[in-house]
């Protein structure tokens, strides 16, 4: 078996039984299932949802990202080996921590194999929540040219560069184009404040005012679940994405529920705490592919200017990335995934063939 061969690059081709086109985003493929398919499966499998749920398989790839731009490696490697099993079991090993807690659910239902989730379909609340517990990235690049307000709130002056902020801040985004909201530009991927959408409950899909309150609430103190954890194993917890969205649940109760990703290496910055204690950011989470990409190429302006998409596009697509920096990814995952769930990673030899055999075999989805 080659390295090759363990990697899941494409996961949109598989022969899942749908009558709905198969969605794939940067890394995640969603196959929905038919209406009588998700009705069997919540009887058979006695899934806490509503008999009339939408199911969908969801199968995570090994493909890696990075600038909107998909990357490969020598060797024909068209992937980071373990990542896609890495990013489920953390998110996995997260969403039951907030359930065991009593925080919410989360979307998942049932793990059939390492790279694959039944999820529940939910109507998504229209914010990517982002928390900060430091000032870093994106923020810091803005503090430093003097902005300080961020999606409504203020920051005090004399801030230094990777310093751990006052308190945890929200700063949400817009998920999508959201159109005709006073102050709101219709483009994807926006700052928006709190006040914004308190005066837009309906239109940033709450279902009530009060879940505003509910939503600040789940953010914190899942950021907090994560934190401490993450302190016991020596990691500092910087910032992180969350997603939400509302399920029906099986006595026809609409409930928010935790959903996409959560505490992963792709979705948050992740500290070794020992360097950042010697005033060192060394960076357990994609931020360090990122930087090993900005130094690999001789015109880092390509990756970070917008208006050079195309040459951005090519320079992935023709460049095969140098396989050690491909496996020094790989290793930053795994061992995080294993320190975090305190067990060994399972990670395929045969992906593919292995998700079709146990689709087929244990929920008869693969004619």
């Amino acid at each position: 078996m080659s390295l090759a061969d363990s990697v899941l690059a494409v996961n949109d081709d598989l022969p899942i039984r749908t009558d709905k086109p198969v969605h794939s985003g940067k890394v995640r493929s969603v196959y929905w299932l038919t209406d009588e398919d998700s009705r069997r499966l919540i009887k058979q499998k006695n899934y806490p949802v509503a008999e009339d749920t939408p199911l969908a398989i969801m199968v995570i790839s090994d493909r890696i990202s990075a600038f909107d731009c998909i990357f490969h490696g020598e060797g024909g490697l068209k992937g980071i080996p373990g990542k896609g099993a890495a990013l489920n079991a953390i998110s996995d090993h997260w969403f039951k921590c907030f359930a065991e807690q009593g925080l919410a659910d989360s979307h998942i239902l049932d793990v059939p194999h390492p790279l694959v989730w039944i999820v529940q379909k939910a109507r998504p609340v229209k914010v990517e929540a982002i928390c900060r517990q430091y000032i870093t990235g994106s923020m810091w690049r803005a503090y430093a040219k003097g902005e300080r307000e961020f999606c409504g709130i203020t920051l005090p002056e004399g801030l230094q560069k990777d310093q751990k902020l006052p308190e945890i801040l929200i700063t949400p985004s817009t998920k999508g184009i959201l159109k005709n909201i006073s102050g709101v530009p219709e483009q994807d991927d926006v700052n928006v404040s709190r006040k914004n959408i308190e005066e837009n409950v309906e239109a940033f899909g709450f279902e009530s005012a009060a879940d505003i309150d509910l939503y600040e609430k789940l953010l914190k103190e899942g950021f907090a679940v994560i934190s401490k954890q993450l302190e016991t194993i020596d990691q500092t917890f910087v910032d992180t994405k969350f997603e939400f969205g509302y399920v029906t649940d099986d006595k026809g109760q609409s409930k928010l529920i935790y959903m996409d990703e959560v505490g992963t290496p792709d979705s948050s910055r992740i500290w070794d705490t020992k360097e950042y204690q010697q005033g060192r950011v060394v960076e357990n989470s994609k931020e360090s592919f990122r930087q090993m990409l900005l130094n690999h190429f001789p015109d880092p302006d390509i990756l970070l200017n917008k208006d050079r998409m195309g040459e951005r596009e090519a320079l992935a697509r023709d460049n095969a990335l140098p396989l050690d920096a491909m496996m020094k990814v790989s290793k930053t995952y795994t061992e995080l995934a294993e320190k975090i769930i305190g067990q060994p990673l399972q990670v395929s030899t045969h992906p593919k063939a292995e998700i079709i055999e146990v689709l087929k075999r244990d929920y008869q989805l693969v004619d």
